[in-house]
């Protein structure tokens, strides 16, 4: 499985410094959160590890090699998938099209083949539709599978694109806020496909999350970011106790 390190990783944008020397390592299988409060540089980081932003300085190496100057795509194919907050779905396509989408990156096929639907093309067209039909039922969305996502309830919008994330095979996946907007009863469907995700599948993942009791009760470490420098890391229970941490989320006063 695939390591990350991200090292002294600058961003600007003009004269406003977004991101500045941030240093991140993720093990193979890890389950590690990067919080912060809001506007702290966490989906920017995101946003560079994931080829859409050009950091002005610093390296990111992703399974040994460098990723700085890939697009996203090429990113992706090697292995890294993201969620994002708002889902970023097609809204008018059925949850299994959503996720065979999900799954560009793997085909093997060319127009002409699939022009002429040669027994090539069938063969892999069963298997990408087995694979999907794996992760819906990883999920636990059998009964949404036909159904357009756009008229789905948003719990299960953000489940849809947890899962579409999880179609393209990935050996890193980067979660941005896939809490945000659930109700008690899917946060905790969510920590428990979080856990399956770790424990069966070795799949490491960056989560970003403002709910502080998930975080303690789940990531092996943690990060804080705050106005785009690190203020803490390591075990949840050491860096939840922080007085910066507990400063840069409560805005307490130091005696």
């Amino acid at each position: 499985m695939a390591d990350l390190q991200v090292e002294n990783l600058a961003l600007a944008f003009g004269g406003l410094k977004v991101l500045d020397d941030i240093s991140i390592s993720v093990a193979p299988g890890e389950l590690f959160a990067l919080i912060g409060p809001n506007g702290a540089g966490k989906t920017s980081v995101f946003n560079c590890i994931s080829g859409i932003y050009r950091p002005r300085a610093g390296t990111i190496r992703f399974s040994g090699q460098s990723i700085l100057g890939k697009t996203p795509h090429e990113i992706a194919r090697l292995g890294l998938a993201r969620t994002f907050q708002h889902g970023e779905l097609f809204r008018e396509m059925s949850v299994i099209d959503n996720l065979l989408a999900g799954r560009h990156a793997r085909f093997r096929t060319n127009p002409l083949a699939e022009a002429m639907f040669l027994p090539s093309v069938r063969r892999e067209e069963v298997m990408h539709r087995e694979a999907v039909e794996r992760i819906i039922e990883f999920v636990e969305l059998e009964r949404f599978r036909h159904a357009p996502v756009g008229g789905l309830p948003f719990g299960i919008q953000k489940l849809a694109g947890f899962a579409r994330a999880l179609a393209t095979e990935p050996k890193l996946l980067l979660l941005d806020e896939p809490s945000a907007g659930l109700n008690r009863d899917e946060r905790e469907d969510l920590a428990r496909f979080l856990l399956r995700i770790k424990h069966e599948l070795g799949i490491a993942m960056i989560w970003i999350e403002h709910d502080m009791q998930m975080v303690a009760d789940l990531a092996d470490r943690l990060q804080v970011l705050d106005y785009g420098r690190t203020i803490a890391g390591g075990r949840p229970a050491e860096v939840l106790s922080d007085s910066n941490v507990i400063n840069a989320y409560l805005g307490v006063a130091e005696g």
